[in-house]
């Protein structure tokens, strides 16, 4: 098995929690330094610290709180020593701004080359960045730490396919990045320039940015017969390294030596066990510019084991794939579900394309669920009782995972808008007037 730092990826259970408890201390003494935290930890002593759970005497700190401390509020370092800003996507709400120090961009660069490099990449791979860069962290994040690894990078960013699937063949590209729904339009695209997937150089791709299902990353390996990792981040936390697939793809390794993770109920704030799904709360370890103590982050996971059971040696602990998040959750006739799941049903289907869309209205004031979906050209052959088949057999698997009887609208492929970035999924148009 590949390493980046075997040392501290191996490190005994015992000794990573008392690093943790060091670091724990460490990270609270330093946001006192914050105009936020300041107030917020008047009554915390950290020094009674033994154990890494006792972060749970710490208030939560949440995106609104961030807002509300806009621009400065939760700096921890004189504003000369800041050499980066960073703003969330904007998925839900207002944007929020992340500081970074010098050393902040080492370390997270050190968390993201152990995340390439225990997928299989190396330095004699091509790296083809095809994200945003700017603002979002996504693009820098990658480069960063594939930089840091040796691989020759070509920082494409999003948009121009045809360029993309130009700057492959050229320069022999063999590992991308991208969310999930755009490299499956890449595909769309190669197919109907005469072009096989298969017969390019690639051999592993990272996804992320928008949630995702197992049958969607099954899909993109078998279109171009490559090996697709998952991973997990957000620019309150960093970006991407926050947690990644190993080489056994049996759940995420979350960086305990700089994050420390919770699970909690997303109602009440509790802590759940591992193996229960709830929303994940993540305290920075390791940042100087604006540490983060007890981050709600609003996405949905589990713990899968308490990280002494992955084959690949390391002891870090694995989360789930991110589920969507807390207000991700749709209320349909008065039951909860999920997009992914919908996602789950359509990416079992062959005869299914690359992308779908789901629709929300109110008909006679009673909700109406309908999903589109794309189907690949030779569906469209005249042979109508066929089309009928797969319509009941969607419907009836969609309804039996979500309890919801949806309308089903077949559509041609590239019918529905692309997106270079987080796809829109989902069309809610319930409460318009």
């Amino acid at each position: 098995m590949p390493f980046w730092n075997k040392k501290i990826e191996t490190l005994p259970r015992d000794e990573l929690e008392e690093l943790q408890v060091k670091r724990l201390k460490d990270t609270v003494a330093r946001c006192r330094k914050s105009r936020f935290y300041r107030k917020r930890l008047k009554d915390v002593d950290e020094s009674l610290f033994t154990s890494p759970m006792d972060v749970s005497i710490i208030p939560f700190t949440t995106k609104d709180d961030l807002r509300a401390n806009y621009d400065f509020g939760l700096v921890t370092v004189p504003k000369e020593e800041i050499v980066r800003m960073h703003s969330s996507s904007g998925t839900t709400g207002k944007a929020t701004v992340i500081f970074h120090t010098r050393k902040d961009i080492e370390t997270w660069s050190e968390l993201v080359a152990r995340c390439i490099v225990m997928t299989g990449a190396c330095k004699t791979d091509v790296f083809q960045n095809i994200i945003s860069y700017g603002m979002f962290t996504g693009g820098l994040g990658l480069h960063y730490g594939a930089e840091k690894v040796g691989m020759l990078i070509i920082p494409s960013g999003v948009g121009n396919t045809k360029r993309q699937i130009q700057l492959m063949k050229d320069f022999n590209t063999t590992v991308f990045h991208a969310t999930p729904s755009y490299i499956l339009y890449v595909s769309d695209v190669m197919v109907h320039e005469g072009l096989d997937p298969k017969e390019f150089d690639l051999r592993i791709g990272f996804v992320g940015a928008e949630p995702h299902s197992e049958q969607t990353r099954q899909r993109i390996e078998d279109i171009y017969d490559i090996s697709v990792f998952n991973s997990y981040g957000m620019s309150e936390l960093n970006g991407p390294g926050v947690a990644f697939e190993c080489e056994e793809k049996s759940g995420m390794h979350l960086w305990e030596d700089s994050y420390l993770l919770e699970v909690v109920d997303p109602n009440t704030g509790e802590a759940l066990a591992p193996g229960e799904e709830g929303e994940l709360v993540v305290t920075t370890l390791s940042r100087e510019a604006m540490p983060l103590l007890r981050y709600r982050t609003g996405d949905l996971a589990r713990i899968i084991d308490d990280g002494d059971k992955c084959s690949c040696g390391r002891r870090h602990v694995r989360i789930s794939r991110i589920k969507g998040r807390c207000d991700d959750m749709l209320i349909v006739k008065g039951v909860n579900l999920y997009p992914s799941q919908i996602e789950d049903v359509l990416m079992r289907f062959p005869e299914v394309a690359t992308n779908y869309q789901i629709i929300l209205e109110r008909v006679s004031s009673l909700d109406s669920l309908t999903v589109r979906v794309e189907l690949y050209p030779k569906m469209f052959n005249g042979d109508l009782r066929k089309l009928k088949k797969l319509e009941v057999d969607i419907t009836k698997s969609i309804q039996d995972e979500i309890a919801v009887r949806p309308r089903i609208e077949f559509l041609e492929p590239g019918s529905l808008p692309r997106s270079e970035g987080k796809a829109v999924r989902v069309v809610d148009t319930r409460g318009e007037i």
